[in-house]
């Protein structure tokens, strides 16, 4: 689906909403926050991918890596712990990449989050990725959290994600984080299916508007990621604990599932979480470790920004025989086409390392392409540098600043 045509399909993508007058006091405040001053807790508007010096930059450091430090640098990790010197000495001793918080990391304010964050950058010069769930309601990692999910934003006009969104990124910004993962991007119209609860929409217009109204909100102060590609609502079950599959065709699929992510990537999305789910008509292997949806991604919806995969504990959680090898399931994974692997179970540096270490040997090996590993931590590295570490700088493309 070219540019040219998603544009005609979906409208004129918006990259900054304003806020209804009914928008809340909290809402508004954030909303016309300064965000051109990342000291006083604003955002900096950048694009990912195209700033030519820090592309530049990102490719120089990743050049000067070894295969080992290039294979950590695409890997987020997890530690279940909320002291901010045990979080550091496990980023320390594994040089992992990326970092998701959960739960067990959430202290009893924001600032004690915001210092746990910021104590899981060891080197300066590259910040890791620090990310959260926080879609709010069913999934919510920050207690404080108090503004509407898509329980409600699913039957709300697009204005009310907006706000809500503003407000969620503020808090993940605020919180020290700069990745969300809490625009999902799929849609049903089922109230017993798995995702119905979490979904910004029931039918893909409806859908569209409020996926990329969610991610205008949040670009105003976090990177938005779009979950779960290519689309849960299609695919019945619970990726938790098996493959969900569905036969539609790509016919199908571009004219219905297609249109929230095409939406949220117009609107400046930087990342797309690839879904455990499996599309038969187009490869039998779930999408997250499937080179021709990684293809129809890039190629079809024109996305440049950062591949990451869900949680790959959930692989080997569905009980089939070939997921139940962590590395190779990550292995697969970078073959495939994404850029960072995430893991809540890698969650001691022995499993940390023992998934790196797989990786670098897989590339030894030539069963993991050199080139494919080096332009996925390239691109990891940008996402990096253009964030500036924990609760650093939003991306939203062709974004103007707000105030």
């Amino acid at each position: 689906m070219p540019r040219a045509r998603r544009a005609a399909v979906l409208g004129a993508a918006i990259c900054a909403l304003v806020l209804p007058a009914a928008a809340s006091d909290a809402a508004r405040a954030v909303a016309h926050a300064d965000v051109a001053d990342t000291h006083d807790g604003g955002a900096v508007r950048v694009v990912a991918g195209e700033d030519a010096d820090r592309v530049a930059h990102a490719r120089r450091l990743v050049a000067a890596m070894t295969v080992p430090e290039r294979a950590a640098s695409v890997v987020m990790a997890h530690t279940p712990t909320a002291s901010p010197q045990t979080a550091r000495a496990f980023m320390a001793e594994t040089g992992v990449g990326g970092f998701i918080v959960m739960g067990a990391n959430v202290g009893g304010s924001a600032q004690e989050l915001r210092s746990f964050a910021e104590a899981l950058t060891v080197d300066a010069a590259l910040p890791p990725l620090v990310a959260v769930d926080q879609e709010g309601g069913d999934v919510s990692r920050l207690p404080w959290d108090e503004f509407p999910s898509a329980r409600t934003l699913k039957s709300a006009p697009p204005g009310a994600a907006d706000e809500a969104f503003t407000g969620r990124g503020a808090l993940v910004e605020g919180s020290g984080i700069g990745i969300n993962f809490g625009v999902v991007a799929d849609y049903t119209d089922d109230p017993g299916s798995f995702i119905y609860h979490r979904a910004l929409g029931t039918d893909p217009a409806g859908s569209a508007e409020r996926v990329s109204a969610a991610v205008a909100g949040e670009a105003r102060f976090a990177a938005s990621t779009l979950k779960h590609f290519p689309g849960h609502g299609a695919a019945p079950g619970d990726s938790h604990v098996r493959i969900p599959s569905s036969d539609m065709t790509l016919a199908q699929w571009r004219a219905s599932e297609a249109l929230p992510f095409a939406a949220g990537i117009d609107a400046g999305a930087p990342l797309v979480m690839f879904g455990h789910l499996a599309y038969t008509a187009v490869d039998d292997a779930p999408a997250s470790l499937s080179a021709a949806w990684h293809d129809i991604l890039r190629g079809e919806l024109g996305f440049t920004g950062v591949a990451i995969t869900d949680d790959m504990a959930m692989l080997e959680a569905s009980g089939l025989p070939r997921y139940q090898d962590p590395v190779a399931n990550a292995v697969r994974a970078l073959a495939a086409g994404n850029d960072v692997v995430l893991g809540v179970a890698y969650s001691t540096p022995q499993q940390a390392r023992t998934v790196v270490t797989g990786i670098a040997d897989a590339v030894e090996a030539d069963e993991l392409d050199a080139a494919r590993l080096h332009e996925a931590a390239a691109r990891a590295a940008d996402l990096r540098l253009a964030l500036g570490g924990a609760g650093g700088a939003a991306l939203c493309a062709g974004c103007e600043p707000v105030g």
